[in-house]
């Protein structure tokens, strides 16, 4: 799994129920064909990433196809999702 390119965006809670900042990052990636989450028309990886305090984690994360943001019915193995989490952090600390 290579990261091709990414946006980023703080998402504001309008009802102010959600303690901590959460963030929209959608990853795109770029999977050898043999892999089973490769697509023609490109992967993505949409992750809600939740900062409360000094803590952060990755809250939601799914697989969407880029082209038509259909999403996908596959999880990241456990190294993958980690890679992504940290992906996250290091993009965090750069831009916020």
């Amino acid at each position: 799994m290579e990261v091709i390119e990414y946006s980023m965006e703080e998402l504001i809670d309008p009802t102010g129920i959600l303690s901590g900042r959460r963030f929209e990052f959608r990853i795109y990636v770029k999977f050898d064909e043999e892999d089973e989450l490769y697509t023609e028309q490109g992967t993505g990886v949409r992750v809600i990433y939740a900062i409360d305090g000094e803590e952060g984690k990755v809250a939601s994360c799914n697989l969407f196809e880029r082209e038509t943001d259909k999403v996908l019915d596959f999880a990241l193995e456990e190294d993958e999702e980690a890679a992504i989490a940290a992906f996250c952090e290091e993009h965090l600390t750069e831009d916020y």
